[in-house]
């Protein structure tokens, strides 16, 4: 079993009060202060839970270098206050950068809860790929 350390601890609740101003900054008609925050936040709640190397060596990967790009440009459009175009563009980057990830996420998904309509919608969907 993994042990996990007080700075990820820090690092978890870091990334849940960024994931938090997030939310509350976009159901708030995109404040810029708040998604600014929770962007400062969710990096560094991300910085603290698998460390300062391995986030600039994910971030800085050749074959992320455009979803990196579209990410950190998103955040730094919100920081400049142009909260809805910040927020389009880190969603882009976002993606990019995941999109691998995501398949890896349904499956849990839907090994963690069996919904029969869309384990089956999933199951057909995936054998497209």
């Amino acid at each position: 079993m993994v042990e996990i350390t007080e700075l990820q601890k820090i690092g978890i609740g870091v990334m849940g009060f960024g994931l938090f101003f997030l939310l509350f900054g976009v159901l708030l008609y995109f404040d810029s202060v708040l998604l600014a925050f929770g962007n400062i936040l969710f990096l560094s709640g991300l910085t603290f839970i698998i460390g300062f190397r391995r986030t600039a060596k994910f971030f800085f990967q050749k074959h992320k270098f455009r979803g990196s790009f579209f990410f950190l440009g998103g955040v730094s459009l919100v920081l400049c206050r142009w909260s809805i175009i910040g927020m389009l563009v880190e969603s882009y980057g976002f993606i990019l950068l995941f999109r691998s990830f995501f398949p890896m996420a349904f499956k849990f998904v839907l090994s963690a809860v069996n919904i029969p309509y869309l384990s089956a919608f999933f199951s057909s969907s995936s054998s497209r790929v």
